[in-house]
């Protein structure tokens, strides 16, 4: 397929816009890289050579007869677990590479998803779900299953509500820990038929990077070592301030609560 330098722009602009998409899902680096790739070869590239890590995108498309185009992304979001979105865009590749559309209509496409997200409601009630299973699994009463899928909810509500401030992420978790621990702990030594414990570890598991970590020592094994490290690294600081929001909070409660016990 022959395409005018204006249409080549356009498609890589729309190849950046995808991957930067499916990053914020929470793909894996080969994934993206291999997406963009075959994406670029159905439109009529003789070579695609994309390169991508967390934090930036480049993609180099050769077509015949013209001179190779370039362009480069720098990614500013953390990523996210949102496979309500990626399976859109994973179904919008894939629909590109079996019969390329026109270029306008795959850019209202990407913008049309781009703009979506989960239904609020699923992800409140998942959380509710989570939080509450969890502590139950690792020993909780149906009580502390209660309390955790309350607090549960209490996170998705916060994350809800901070996602649109500026936040850094660690700032983001360690706020969201900090809040979640000295709640529990009030209620718990308001109540003390609950277990704090397990209630804090059905909640913990819901801020927990597990994705970030497996997809980082996936792409490692794979071959995409510095991608790998990179997230592995941000992975780890995340996980650092959740402990110590945590440890915080518990402190400041085993303060209060000798206090008043004094």
């Amino acid at each position: 397929m022959s395409m005018s330098l204006y249409d080549q722009h356009l498609l890589l602009d729309c190849m950046l816009e995808m991957g930067d998409l499916l990053l914020d899902c929470g793909a894996e680096i080969s994934r993206v890289e291999d997406t963009l790739s075959r994406v670029g070869m159905a439109y009529g590239a003789n070579r695609a050579d994309v390169f991508v890590i967390p934090a930036l995108i480049s993609i180099t498309l050769n077509f015949p007869e013209t001179e190779p185009v370039t362009e480069t992304r720098r990614i500013t979001s953390t990523g996210s677990t949102d496979f309500y979105r990626l399976e859109k865009i994973n179904s919008l590749s894939r629909r590109c590479c079996v019969e390329p559309i026109p270029l306008a209509e795959l850019r209202r496409n990407l913008d049309h998803v781009a703009a979506g997200r989960k239904p609020f409601s699923v992800v409140f009630w998942g959380s509710m779900l989570g939080g509450g299973g969890f502590a139950v699994f690792f020993g909780g009463n149906l009580w502390d299953g209660l309390a955790a899928a309350i607090f549960g909810a209490g996170i998705c509500l916060l994350q809800t509500r901070l996602g649109h401030t500026k936040l850094n992420t660690v700032a983001f978790n360690l706020l969201i820990s900090l809040l979640t621990g000295l709640a529990v702990g009030l209620i718990t030594g308001l109540i003390p038929a609950l277990h704090m414990d397990k209630i804090l570890i059905g909640d913990i598991m819901l801020l927990i990077p597990g994705l970030a970590m497996t997809n980082a020592i996936r792409n490692m094994l794979v071959g995409n070592t510095i991608s790998g490290v990179e997230r592995l690294a941000e992975s780890l600081i995340w996980a650092a301030a959740l402990a110590g929001g945590f440890m915080v909070a518990l402190s400041i409660v085993e303060t209060i609560g000798g206090r008043i016990g004094g």
